[in-house]
């Protein structure tokens, strides 16, 4: 073996890495033990447990240092399905900003042409700026669409005379900033929420923000917060050398009443969470991010702050204020708004302190204490506090964000950062006033304000008289980025509404991990068990290189930051079986070349050199499958596709090479090495059946079997999941059985419309679908949706239920998954297609495997149809099952593959032109049946297992992979080769096979 050095030298390196990713997953969970027994049930308690602690030091390694929120960073996450949680789509109104570019004319087909492309962008994924264009065309109006756009805001940016590509141009350039600008947006209130490992992330090509909340329980709230308008603001400021007195006597304050206070409310109550900016505002104490996470720790338990440090200064004790000297009668201080800083952990503390009434009733009425939106380079774990002034209109707010025409990122002459800013003329004559005022004392700051954050507070020099700014200080490059974006947004304020949404209760995380780990473990045991009952001592070798692949997918997952979900459990489970199959075409070669008489360990090395075409060119073409699954899918189904792909990395370099450093160090102590028992040493050793004879009866069996499906297919049809049809479903539990056929008939009462019910898992749980309100999206239709749907389930009377979750999905969602769904299908059947083209350099194996994959496409479909309302279980179409079939399609080429490589071999030897080509072709399919039928049978264990024991979310995507491997293993053997036997059989050198002659001697 080569390099041998090399490779024991990347195990070690890889597994170190692998290890060291994991780590931080055992760190966090032994932190997240403690703090469950610290809290004893109380689920407040130990979520304010995990925040105080959240920049304290819990790993170390040594040479680095980690506190549990960067531990919790680099932890290997659960998704929104095992952790339970909220994932919500936000779609930004692109009709809204449309309208407002355009100052909302009155023009009839202006507002036509826009209703109609949103109404048309519900069906078709198309954008809503180009439906726009196509339709305002058709209205066959005469006004220039430019005319419309050519506003005194946008004068910079388009004219009237704009031709309507400029103006597609400067729409669309418009829509991206809108939506960038809201991702900031809503990714700055997120982390607000207090949530462990939220993610947030735009959906590229379209104009949808994906949200995904784990954990969160008060689902109203939430969207309350994500759905509000943001609201640009600029604020004039106090002096930090004004404010510092006030703090001192708020200390004072808080100490003395501390002091006197009982032990049972010396600590003050936090109505919100997180370790950064804890509220928006501190001095408001009814917002919406109250109870979405919990308080820190009292107050003697807070690492690093002395007990008698937070007795006598308990506000200082958290907050280091803006301290001054005085000389000669005069503050010697740094001119600004920022009083103090605290660490991201602390700030919550000190909106406690500073919300207590005592305190409260002590800050005058134009103050009010904001937060920085995020903490600076040069403080990296604190956030400053800023002093604001409220007295006057509008809370205080000088000017609001409307009166921006335009912010840019630029630099100034010493090429440093800077913000330039243009104003309207009311809001130049605005800006005039307040710069002027501010310039006489040159310590005023105004506050940039977006969403109860403060962006910036810049000092003000001089007065600014025609409304053009240039906004500087410690800036990098990306802040500029990201405050000229925010200043554009007050001028197009536009709205993001919830599109999609799913929630899932903890009680169903629970049962879904408990699922995928049971699976997980049963299928490694099988799994094992066979590799050692079939292939002898060489099992072993493939079940070390097993538990290597779990552990390095496992560590890579980990690293990636990747997030884990029941669908990559199940990717997981799909990598122990599929980890085996290199393992399989290695052995079944070193059988071959021990029967040709060789030693073994001539057969070892010949057998993993003769194995390797097949074994790439298998998992290649699965790879990429789980590529088109990565490109084309959403949520859950991403972490499969994930998965999917890094397990088969992982598969091929512990297939490979981990097991041959086993055979070998075996090899180096002379140990003897089987691979079968006696048993199973000859099993279908020398097969020789007649495929290419009877292909035309397998042919008419799947021909029939494709008519059977297709005449299902279009005349039952399909039951559509509710990411395909739009709607809303939900999962109940009942605490008793129920009869389905009761809890429909009252749900089709309340609403008016047949409703879907169907059993999940056990008999008191029910999963209901409904297309109530499909159209509408907004919260005044789910709150209705949800009132009916209690009404309804109410009326099972003496049966108590709970909601365990649910999903909302729009029409213009449904369309686009359906699109992309359906693209997937193509592209994946193209590019196996293409892959085989390239590999074998004839058209005729692109073919075979074409209608080997379609076949199978179509008979699962048709068992879809058939079995939907007979099996009892769930058989909608959905993503999952998407995810489904084109894994089918993976493992079925894989299959077809290994026999393609085969007789490619074959006709390759010296006297291959000389031979019968269907008897070259049955051979190929005879010689590699044993490996065909024994990877199937180890994918076909795993997969039972994950339908008996994976739980019932992805029981319909465990049972379409289950039946179609059994699919794609008979068109494998049956169709494919066979196929492209007839489609070359007039271009061999031997066309048919020459009959025998009997002479007959006279």
């Amino acid at each position: 073996m080569q390099s041998k050095g090399l490779i024991k030298f990347l195990v070690v390196v890889v597994s170190i890495a692998c290890l060291y990713s994991l780590s931080f997953t055992f760190v966090t969970r032994k932190v997240e033990r403690d703090a469950a027994e610290y809290a004893k049930g109380d689920m407040a308690k130990e979520k304010a447990y995990l925040d105080s602690i959240a920049g304290e030091e819990v790993y170390n390694l040594g040479l680095a240092k980690f506190t549990y929120r960067e531990a919790k960073a680099h932890e290997l996450a659960l998704g929104l399905d095992l952790k339970g949680g909220m994932n919500v789509t936000m779609e930004i109104s692109l009709d809204e900003l449309i309208r407002n570019l355009a100052n909302n004319p009155k023009d009839e087909n202006f507002n036509k042409a826009l209703e109609s492309a949103l109404q048309k962008s519900k069906s078709v994924n198309r954008s809503v700026v180009e439906l726009f264009i196509e339709e305002y065309k058709a209205s066959g109006a005469g006004t220039p669409l430019a005319t419309f756009f050519a506003t005194t805001d946008n004068a910079s940016l388009i004219k009237g005379t704009s031709s309507d590509n400029e103006v597609r141009s400067f729409l669309n350039k418009e829509a991206d900033n809108a939506i960038e600008n809201s991702f900031k947006v809503l990714r700055t209130r997120i982390d607000k929420f207090g949530v462990a490992s939220p993610n947030i992330q735009i959906q590229q090509g379209t104009n949808r923000i994906l949200i995904e909340l784990p954990g969160v329980n008060d689902e109203e709230r939430v969207r309350n917060l994500l759905q509000g308008s943001a609201k640009l603001e600029f604020y004039e400021t106090h002096d930090n050398y004004q404010v510092y007195p006030l703090l001192e006597n708020l200390n004072n304050i808080l100490a003395s009443s501390l002091k006197s206070a009982s032990p049972s409310t010396s600590t003050p109550v936090v109505t919100t969470t997180n370790d950064s900016t804890a509220s928006d505002s501190v001095t408001n104490d009814d917002n919406l991010l109250a109870n979405l996470g919990a308080a820190p720790k009292d107050s003697t338990d807070t690492a690093g702050i002395s007990a008698e440090l937070a007795a006598s200064n308990p506000l200082f004790a958290v907050l280091n204020p803006a301290t001054y000297m005085e000389q000669n009668g005069q503050p010697n201080l740094t001119p600004g708004a920022m009083v103090g800083i605290a660490n991201l952990k602390d700030t919550a503390r000190v909106n406690a302190y500073l919300n207590r009434p005592e305190v409260k009733a002590n800050i005058p009425g134009n103050l009010k204490f904001l937060w920085s939106v995020k903490p600076e380079q040069r403080t990296p774990n604190f956030l400053s506090l800023y002093a604001i002034k409220t007295s006057g209109p509008e809370n205080g707010a000088v000017l609001t964000g409307d009166v921006i025409t335009d912010a840019r990122d630029d630099f100034d002459q010493n090429n440093r950062p800077v913000v330039s800013m243009s104003m309207n003329t009311e809001g130049a004559r605005q800006w005039r006033k307040i710069t002027a005022q501010a310039a006489q004392n040159n310590r005023a700051a105004v506050a940039i304000v977006l969403d109860g954050v403060v962006y910036s507070a810049p000092s003000v020099n001089e007065e600014i008289p025609n409304g053009s700014s240039s906004i500087s200080g410690n800036f990098t490059i990306e802040d500029t980025k990201d405050l000229a974006n925010v200043l554009k947004a007050g001028r197009l304020p536009t709205t993001a509404k919830i599109v999609e949404e799913a929630i899932v209760g903890p009680s169903l995380g629970q049962a879904a991990i408990d699922a995928g780990v049971n699976s997980s473990v049963i299928a490694l045991i099988v799994v094992m068990i066979f590799m050692v009952a079939y292939y002898n001592r060489a099992g072993i070798a493939a079940n070390i290189a097993v538990l290597f692949n779990v552990f390095f997918l496992m560590g890579i997952l980990a690293s990636l930051n990747a997030v884990l979900t029941l669908p990559g459990i199940a990717g997981i489970v799909l990598t122990m079986g599929t980890a085996v199959d290199a393992n399989v075409l290695i052995y079944e070669r070193i059988r071959e070349e021990l029967g040709l008489g060789k030693s073994i360990r001539q057969a070892i090395a010949d057998g993993y050199k003769n194995a390797m075409p097949s074994i790439l060119d298998s998992q290649i073409t699965t790879f990429l499958v789980g590529l088109v699954l990565f490109f084309f899918g959403s949520g859950p189904i991403l972490g499969f596709a994930t998965t999917l792909m890094i397990g088969i990395i992982t598969s091929l370099f512990t297939s490979i090479f981990i097991s041959r450093l086993i055979f070998e160090y075996m090899l180096s102590k002379d140990w003897k090495i089987s691979v079968s028992f006696p048993w199973s040493a000859n099993t279908l050793k020398n097969a020789n059946f007649q495929f290419i004879k009877k292909r035309k009866v397998f042919y008419g069996i799947s021909i029939i079997a494709s008519i059977i499906a297709l005449v299902a297919i279009f005349t039952k049809g399909f039951t559509l999941g509710v990411d395909f049809s739009g709607g809303r479903t939900y999962t109940v539990a009942y605490e008793q059985a129920v009869n389905l056929e009761d809890v429909r008939q009252n749900l089709d009462e309340v609403f008016g419309l047949t409703t879907e019910v169907k059993t999940f898992g056990s008999e008191n749980q029910v999963r209901v679908t409904t297309t109530y309100h499909v159209e509408e999206t907004s919260d005044e239709a789910d709150a209705e949706v949800l009132a009916k749907l209690n009404e309804g389930l109410s009326k099972i009377e003496g049966n108590g239920y709970e909601i365990l979750s649910s999903q909302k999905v729009g029409p213009s969602i449904a369309t686009d998954i359906k699109d992309r769904a359906i693209w997937s299908g193509i592209f994946s059947v193209l590019i196996i297609a293409g892959y085989i083209l390239v590999r074998f350099q004839k058209w005729q194996y692109s073919i075979g495997a074409a209608i080997s994959t379609i076949h199978d496409a179509i008979i699962l479909l048709g068992l879809f149809s058939i079995l939907d309302g007979i099996v009892p279980f769930s058989l909608d179409i959905d993503q999952h099952f998407v995810a489904a079939i084109l894994t089918v399609i993976a493992y079925s080429v894989n299959d077809t593959v290994v026999v393609f490589d085969r007789l490619r071999e074959y006709l390759n030897k010296p006297n291959a032109h000389k031979e019968y080509f269907g008897d070259t072709v049955n051979s190929a399919i005879n010689s590699t049946l044993s490996r065909t039928i024994i990877t199937s049978l180890t994918i076909i264990f795993v997969l039972a297992v994950l339908f008996v024991f994976g739980g019932e979310v992805i029981r319909g995507f465990s049972f379409a992979i289950l039946i179609g491997i059994v699919v794609g293993t008979y068109s494998s053997v049956f169709l494919a080769a066979p196929t492209v036997y007839d489609l070359r059989k007039n271009t061999s050198a031997v066309e048919e096979k020459p009959e025998k002659v009997k002479v007959v001697t006279p």
